[in-house]
């Protein structure tokens, strides 16, 4: 006998494997449009995020417009740093310039001032138990090498 000709309860071996195939094959494509529905969903969420991020790109780019608009930064920085417009009177050309830097003495030249000098951490920090403890000594060098000798130990 042939497989294809067999019978089982009835119906031929052909039509029970297909019908097998069939409905493996109907699941298959529910299953896949399943995920595909699941994969819609998160796209559509990604695009509505990008549409947000969107707004949001447009909404900084109008406040640092905003923060940058020449007239707020002018009235704030005379506001709160006392700065202004260069006065024509202390405005210089290129060939001034480069003479202002050969000669830094010359009249109307800028002269830097210097920083007064940083304590060290040492420093501060014997200074701050000396205010703290009136007691402790000064951690200061003796004046005289005299003072300056250790006392000799006692016999």
């Amino acid at each position: 006998m042939n497989l294809l000709e067999r019978r089982l309860l009835g119906f031929r071996a052909l039509d029970i494997a297909l019908a097998v195939f069939l409905v493996a094959l109907i699941l298959g494509v529910y299953l896949a449009k399943t995920l595909a529905g699941g994969e819609r969903g998160q796209i559509a969420a990604a695009e509505r995020q990008i549409v947000q991020e969107r707004q949001r790109i447009v909404l900084l780019e109008a406040e640092v417009a905003h923060l940058e608009r020449p007239d707020r930064l002018t009235a704030l920085s005379r506001a709160y740093a006392g700065l202004g417009p260069v006065a024509a009177g202390r405005e210089i050309t290129p060939q001034g310039l480069a003479d202002a830097l050969q000669s830094p003495q010359a009249p109307g030249a800028v002269v830097p001032v210097s920083a007064a000098p940083v304590p060290s951490a040492l420093e501060t920090e014997t200074s701050s138990v000396a205010e703290d403890d009136p007691a402790a000594p000064a951690a200061s060098t003796p004046a005289t090498p005299a003072a300056a000798k250790s006392p000799e130990p006692k016999p």
